[in-house]
C-alpha cells in the first residue's frame, strides 16, 4: 500500500487536529460526507500532480465547514451545566448528538450551530447533565421475579417474619415448603435470626427456611426432611457445618454456607418466559427512572443470558448489559477450568456488543458480612447477633487456594475478567494472593481482574490492589443500611477500611459502585436498593440508616470522585470506557438530566435527585412525567 506524499500527510494530520479541538471526532467524516451523498476523498498517492494534492486539502476543508455549519445533530441540549467526565473532568454548557453518538460539547452558542430543521433542541434552564450512570453489580433476572406470585411485604423485625411465615401457611397446602429468602438479620430491629423454635411455632406444619445466601436458619421440619441430623458433615468438598447449641450439642437450625443440602420443593408455579421478559423490561424501566443506562449482571447463568439476548433481538433492553458468567467452584478442577475457558468462545464475549456482552466469569470466595460467614483475617467473636459461639470462627472460604490460583489463571489464559465474592478481608487478601502468583508470569491487569463487594480491606490490600491493576466493585447501600450492627458487632476501629473508598482512589485503583440488587422492583423498595443517588450520598457522606455519626469520614468521597465512581469508573471496570461514561465526542450517547446540582446542592439533598429525562444512544427511554422543564 502506498504512503501519503508528505504534504498531503501534513495536510490531513492539520485538518483532524483541527477538527479534534472543536470536539469533532474523526468517525464523523464518514457521517457527514455520507449524509450529504457526497464521496468520502481518498488520499492521494506520492507522484501525483499538486492539482490531485490540492483536491484532497480542498475536500479536507470542505469536510469541516459541513460539519460545522451544515451538518444537522439529531438531539442538543443547552443552557445547561453538562458534566463530561473526561480526564479533566470539564463542564460545559451543551452537547450534540448525531446518529446516537455525542457530536460535541461546548458552549451553546458553538452546539447550537449544528441546529437545523429536523434537530431536536432541549433547553436545559441551567440543569445538571451527566453520563449515564452505571451499576456494577446487580442481579436483574432473579430480581424482578420474587413478587411473580405473590407481593412481599416489608420486613423489619422478627415479628414481620413471622407473620409473613404464617400468611404463606395459610395461602399453601399442608407440608408446602415456606420460603424467605434474603431478609437479612443486620437489618432487622433485633439484629438476630429468628430461631428454630420460632419457626416451629410460626407453621408447624410446613417445613420453612429463613435463607440468606449460602447461610440459612431452619425449623424442624425442614432439618428432617433435608436429612440433617447431628452428624450431619459437608461431603462434597466445599466449606461450611451445622451451627449447635454449645450447652447441650443440638442443632441450632443454623446452617452456614450448607443452603446447597437443603431438600426444597417449591410450591412456586414456574412463571411463562414472556412474563419474566416483561417484567425484565419493566425492572429495565425503572433503572431508566434513576438514571441507569448500564448494569452488569455479577452471576448471570444460562438461562438468564438467554432472558438478555432475546431483549436484545427484540430491540427492547434500555439498559447496556454486561454479563459475569457463574461458574461454580466445586467438583473436578478440569472440569471447571474446561468450563472456563468455553465462556471465552461465546459470541458475546468474542464479539463485544454494544448492547448485550458477556465480560468475564464470576465465583464465590466466602459468605456474607450480613449472614455471618464472611471470611475474616481475625475471628469474628461470640456472637448473639449472628449466632456464633465457637470465639475462634473466622468465617468460610469456600476455594482453597490449590484451586483458586488454576481458576484465575484459567480466566487470564483466556482474556477473561475473573472476579469473586469476597467480602471478609480474610478472602480479600486470599484472592488478591492468587492474582499477585499469576501475575508472576501472566500479567493480570490487562483482564481488569475484579474483587466483588470487597468490603473489609486492609491497607495492604488497597495498595496491593492498585499495584497489580485489580479493580473492585463495591455496594454504599451496605454501609447506609448496616454500619449499626458492624459497629455493634464489631466496633468502630475494626471497621477503619471498611469500603475504603478514598484509599483506593488516591492508590490509584479502580473502585465502581454497584447495589447487588437481587429482589424486588422498585429503587428504595429493594434488596438491596438500586437508587444511585442513595449510593452516591452514603460514598460522599459516609452516613448510614440508624447510626448517629458518619463511619470513617476519612474514607468519604468528594463529589467528583462519587460521580466517577457511578460512571467512568465503572466504564472501566467493565471494558466499555472507550464507548461510555463519558460525554466526550465519539461515544456513545447515553446521559442523563437531573434536577440537583450534585455538585453543589447541600449534602442532604444528594440522595433525593430526580431523573428528568434519560437518554441511550440519543433515544429518550425516560422522562419523569411532572416535570415541566426542560
Amino acid at each position: 500500500m502506498k504512503t501519503l506524499a508528505a504534504d498531503e500527510e501534513a495536510s490531513l494530520c492539520e485538518g483532524l487536529d483541527t477538527g479534534r479541538r472543536l470536539g469533532v471526532h474523526p468517525n464523523e467524516w464518514l457521517h457527514v460526507r455520507a449524509r450529504r451523498g457526497t464521496k468520502v476523498p481518498m488520499p492521494c498517492t506520492a507522484g501525483k500532480s499538486a492539482l490531485r494534492r490540492l483536491a484532497v486539502v480542498c475536500g479536507l476543508l470542505y469536510s469541516f465547514h459541513s460539519l460545522l455549519h451544515a451538518a444537522g445533530a439529531d438531539l442538543i441540549l443547552h443552557g445547561g451545566k453538562v458534566v463530561t467526565v473526561d480526564g479533566r473532568f470539564s463542564i460545559h454548557e451543551a452537547i450534540a448528538v448525531e446518529r446516537g453518538r455525542i457530536a460535541q460539547v461546548g458552549r451553546s452558542a458553538d452546539v447550537l450551530q449544528r441546529r437545523d430543521s429536523r434537530s431536536e433542541v432541549v433547553d436545559l434552564h441551567g440543569r445538571l447533565v451527566l453520563p449515564g450512570l452505571i451499576d456494577s453489580h446487580a442481579h436483574p433476572v432473579g430480581a424482578c421475579m420474587t413478587e411473580f406470585d405473590h407481593p412481599i411485604p416489608t420486613i423489619e423485625r422478627i415479628q414481620d417474619v413471622l407473620d409473613y411465615i404464617q400468611a404463606r401457611a395459610r395461602a399453601l397446602n399442608e407440608g408446602e415448603w415456606i420460603v424467605v429468602s434474603q431478609v437479612f438479620i443486620t437489618r432487622l430491629q433485633e439484629q438476630r435470626y429468628p430461631t428454630r423454635a420460632e419457626l416451629d411455632q410460626a407453621a408447624p406444619g410446613h417445613p420453612v427456611i429463613f435463607q440468606t445466601g449460602p447461610d440459612a436458619m431452619l425449623n424442624s421440619l425442614a432439618l428432617k426432611l433435608s436429612g440433617i441430623d447431628r452428624d450431619f458433615k459437608v461431603t462434597d468438598g466445599g466449606g461450611g457445618f451445622a451451627e449447635k447449641d454449645p450447652k447441650t450439642d443440638h442443632l441450632t437450625g443454623l446452617l452456614r454456607n450448607c443452603a446447597r443440602y437443603v431438600k426444597i420443593k417449591s410450591p412456586a408455579p414456574q412463571a411463562p418466559r414472556e412474563e419474566k421478559l416483561r417484567r425484565l423490561a419493566r425492572l429495565f424501566a425503572d433503572y431508566n427512572s434513576v438514571g441507569i443506562t448500564g448494569v452488569c449482571d455479577r452471576n448471570a447463568d444460562r438461562e438468564e443470558i438467554e432472558c438478555y439476548k432475546e431483549l436484545r433481538r427484540r430491540s427492547e433492553l434500555t439498559v447496556r448489559v454486561s454479563v459475569s458468567q457463574h461458574i461454580g467452584s466445586l467438583g473436578p478442577l478440569a472440569e471447571i477450568l474446561a468450563s472456563i475457558r468455553q465462556v471465552s468462545q461465546d459470541p458475546l464475549y468474542k464479539e463485544r456488543d454494544d448492547w448485550l456482552r458477556i465480560i468475564g466469569i464470576k465465583t464465590f470466595l466466602d459468605g456474607g458480612m450480613l449472614t455471618g460467614s464472611a471470611y475474616l483475617r481475625q475471628p469474628w467473636g461470640v456472637s448473639e447477633i449472628y449466632g456464633i459461639s465457637d470465639p475462634d470462627y473466622r468465617g468460610v472460604l469456600f476455594i482453597p487456594k490449590e484451586r483458586l490460583v488454576p481458576m484465575v489463571r484459567s480466566a487470564v489464559e483466556s482474556g477473561l475478567q475473573f472476579t469473586a465474592h469476597a467480602v471478609g478481608d480474610g478472602a480479600v487478601h486470599a484472592l488478591l494472593e492468587a492474582y499477585a502468583e499469576v501475575d508472576k508470569d501472566l500479567p493480570v491487569r490487562t483482564t481488569r481482574p475484579c474483587i466483588s463487594h470487597s468490603n473489609f480491606m486492609s491497607r495492604e490490600a488497597v495498595e496491593q490492589a492498585a499495584r497489580l491493576g485489580v479493580m473492585v466493585d463495591i455496594q454504599p447501600a451496605w454501609l447506609y443500611l448496616d454500619a449499626h450492627t458492624l459497629v455493634k458487632q464489631f466496633g468502630y476501629d475494626r471497621l477503619r477500611y471498611f469500603q475504603p473508598l478514598r484509599s483506593l482512589f488516591e492508590t490509584g485503583a479502580v473502585a465502581g459502585g454497584g447495589s447487588d440488587h437481587m429482589q424486588k422492583i422498585g429503587s428504595l423498595r429493594s434488596v438491596n436498593p438500586y437508587n444511585p443517588f442513595l449510593g452516591l450520598a452514603t460514598a460522599i457522606t459516609r452516613k448510614a440508616k440508624q447510626y448517629p455519626h458518619r463511619l470513617h469520614p476519612e474514607e468519604a468521597l468528594t463529589r467528583q470522585q462519587a460521580i466517577c465512581f457511578y460512571t467512568i469508573n465503572n466504564a472501566r471496570l467493565l471494558s466499555r470506557d472507550d464507548q461510555v461514561g463519558s460525554l466526550e465526542p465519539g461515544k456513545l450517547a447515553d446521559l442523563i438530566v437531573l434536577d440537583t446540582d450534585l455538585l453543589t446542592c447541600p449534602e442532604d439533598d444528594i440522595a433525593a435527585t430526580q431523573v428528568l429525562r434519560t437518554y441511550l444512544g440519543g433515544r429518550l427511554v425516560y422522562q419523569r412525567q411532572s416535570s415541566v422543564t426542560p
